[in-house]
């Protein structure tokens, strides 16, 4: 199955299940779980299981990671391919009513991504990618911003509330923000990455971040011309991500650096 055949049903996957949520906006308050940041929706688990119907109907065999199904995960290898689903990324957004929202699906054999699709439906903006074409959106080639410092950057995050203790969400948030020209927090960290690929913004970072999360947008950065990169494991499948312009990606890196090693010296 080429990048190609494995994006297009990608695309065909993220469409329908966005278009699904988007139909039953009405029952966005439907929430199997509510926490305390955040919020799990009946949505969640409807959409994910119109991703899986359509991969495994395309593609049987393939292996697929879904948020909504990580207990029941199934694991691919370098033969097979692992469909990796977030089939309402920024679902607290999506529950107030906000557009910040979407539905991301990528593909990966081992450690190679092959494609990504994602949809945001109450923009109707398609963001997709293949290991050997370009980045796009809605058909139109996408590319990362020239900016080549920080203090002329946008750059977005988040403030996940489970965190490494070396590195406080609101100390990072402030040692961007005030580097930056604005930092922003959206809510959707695929949407994030796509706005990466599209110059809209010049760099992403959050840890606490999840694979379904940056599977299909990280490919997106790399094919829009942006450096993609994951900087630390936190166990639990959590991960340390940071996705730019290229051009700016080691002073973000090393302004996260000083952060942790500025609290580990006050700790210690």
């Amino acid at each position: 199955m080429t990048p190609q055949v494995c994006l297009e049903i990608a695309v065909t996957a993220a469409r329908a299940a966005g278009g699904y949520a988007r139909a039953q906006r009405h029952r966005r308050g439907e929430a199997n779980q509510r926490l305390a940041h955040d919020v799990k929706l009946a949505l969640d688990v409807e959409c994910q299981g119109i991703v899986e119907a359509i991969i495994r109907e395309r593609a049987p065999g393939h292996a697929i990671l879904g948020e909504e199904s990580v207990g029941a995960a199934e694991s691919g290898d370098d033969r097979t391919p692992l469909w990796i689903v977030d089939p309402i990324d920024g679902t607290v957004n999506f529950s107030h009513g906000l557009p910040f929202w979407c539905c991301s699906i990528g593909v990966r054999l081992g450690a190679r991504s092959l494609a990504g699709a994602v949809y945001a439906p109450d923009t109707d903006e398609l963001y997709t990618a293949t290991c050997d074409g370009p980045a796009l959106c809605n058909g139109a080639p996408l590319h990362v911003s020239s900016v080549a410092a920080v203090r002329d950057s946008l750059i977005m995050t988040g403030l996940d509330k489970q965190l490494d203790p070396r590195l406080p969400p609101f100390e990072i948030f402030r040692a961007i923000s005030v580097r930056a020209q604005k930092a922003r927090i959206i809510g959707s960290a695929a949407l994030d990455l796509c706005h990466v690929a599209a110059g809209r913004a010049d760099a992403y970072f959050e840890q606490g971040i999840y694979i379904w999360d940056i599977a299909a947008a990280a490919l997106i950065v790399e094919r829009a011309g942006g450096r993609a990169e994951q900087i630390g494991d936190m166990g639990h499948g959590r991960l340390r991500f940071l996705a730019s312009n290229g051009s700016i990606h080691e002073a973000v890196k090393d302004i996260i650096a000083r952060v942790q090693q500025d609290k580990t010296q006050a700790e210690g």
